[in-house]
């Protein structure tokens, strides 16, 4: 079986990235930018689109240079449909589009918490995890069944991931590289 090469793209909140992964999981580039407010301040869809507007050709052009290939060696074009932010998704589904028509190359709708998963598969190696998953709004039990990934539990209030957010801002704590990474830096000291 062939090995194929994809370029991705995420920007379902305020990190843009594109990485350049082969299917057997190798990472060949993963450059990214990270939109950051004040301390003690969140970010906006619309100065988080601005933002990723400003930095995704840069970064697919670092991408491809890092990963020594060119359009030419790209074989299809991922990116993050959702769930996410709608200004920053909708820059990023354009760009894709664009680059698909340009490169005649066709385009893999991603899902974003799937992605997180099976990144998270290729790293460990788990076979059938059952996952805690926690991003932004989404905290949720999930784990494949019946030949797809299933939601077995939710919140159905506030999500782990935004309360650490709020909790971050409350304090003015960095968001950068990412709230929960900060709070967690300043709790082990």
């Amino acid at each position: 079986m062939k090995i194929m090469i994809a370029l991705g793209f995420e920007g379902s909140a305020n990190k843009i990235g594109i990485g350049v992964v082969k299917s057997d999981g190798t990472v060949l580039a993963n450059p990214r930018h990270t939109y950051i407010t004040p301390p003690g301040q969140g970010f906006l869809p619309r100065e988080t689109a601005i933002h990723h507007q400003h930095h995704i050709l840069p970064l697919v052009h670092a991408a491809l240079k890092e990963a020594v290939l060119r359009p030419q060696d790209i074989d299809c074009l991922c990116y993050t449909k959702g769930p996410g932010m709608g200004a920053p998704l909708q820059v990023v589904a354009v760009v894709v589009r664009v680059l698909s028509q340009l490169w005649k190359k066709p385009i893999v709708a991603v899902n974003h918490c799937v992605a997180h998963i099976e990144m998270g598969r290729v790293v460990t190696g788990a076979i059938d995890p059952v996952v805690l998953y926690v991003s932004g709004g989404n905290t949720q039990v999930i784990a494949y069944s019946e030949g797809r990934y299933r939601i077995f539990g939710e919140t159905i209030d506030i999500a782990v991931g935004n309360c650490l957010d709020r909790f971050a801002r409350v304090l003015t704590i960095s968001n950068d590289p990412s709230p929960g990474y900060n709070i967690e830096q300043v709790c082990i000291l």
